[in-house]
């Protein structure tokens, strides 16, 4: 039967951490093609700083440390972020890598005005209200230079995953232990609200193949 917000959102905590301990560096080495992007988008606006949320292993935030960005990588899976630390140094970036265990329910463990990108790969499209994901997006509004810039990707309601398996309400769908917010494209022009709209590119991604939106928005100057 559905579960309440709080419940559900717990027990995927859970089932991540179990997934990451169970399966070391899950995603591979190799960054996504959102962050081989998003690093472009980032050097264009002169940005030095990132922010990444539900870093997970690190696959991307590793990326971007390599690219010669200053990260800080945050997740909920502290499991997770050891892994990525632990590959930080071997690659020798932990000098540009910052770790922090991090439930974005909660406000963002940063200061006003003090990074230049925000990136955040499914991560918004995870088990979050939608009133969740309103506030989160407004404290990635918070902590964002004047002129910076998001760039995210979510799961959208075109996915073959968007109505299978148990529901929870709010577009959220759990398939395979996994549950996602499935967004609407109104979710997407309602989250700019206040911001630029630079992109919202459709890409595929995985075996089935899962079905996402690449957004980019940036906080005025």
């Amino acid at each position: 039967m559905p579960r309440s917000e709080h419940e559900l959102a717990d027990l995927q905590r859970e089932h991540w951490q179990q997934t990451y301990g169970t399966h070391p560096g899950m995603y591979g080495e190799r960054p996504s093609e959102p962050a081989v992007h998003a690093a472009h988008v980032f050097r264009a606006a002169g940005a030095r700083e990132v922010l990444e949320l539900g870093a997970g292993h690190g696959r991307d935030a590793l990326y971007f440390a390599r690219e010669g960005f200053t990260v800080l990588a945050t997740d909920f899976s502290p499991v997770g972020l050891e892994q990525l630390q632990a590959a930080a140094d071997a690659q020798g970036v932990a000098g540009r890598v910052t770790t922090a265990v991090h439930d974005v329910r909660e406000p963002l463990p940063v200061a006003d005005a003090s990074v230049d990108a925000v990136f955040a790969h499914m991560l918004l499209c995870m088990a979050l209200s939608t009133k969740e994901i309103g506030a989160l997006v407004a404290e990635v509004g918070r902590v964002l230079r004047p002129g910076g810039t998001f760039v995210y990707t979510v799961r959208h309601t075109g996915d073959a995953h968007y109505g299978a398996g148990t529901g929870h309400g709010d577009d959220i769908w759990e398939h395979g232990g996994f549950a996602v917010h499935f967004f609407p494209r109104g979710l997407v022009d309602a989250l700019a609200d206040g911001w630029a709209l630079e992109e919202v590119h459709p890409f595929e991604e995985g075996d089935l193949p899962r079905r996402l939106w690449r957004i980019t928005q940036a906080r005025p100057r």
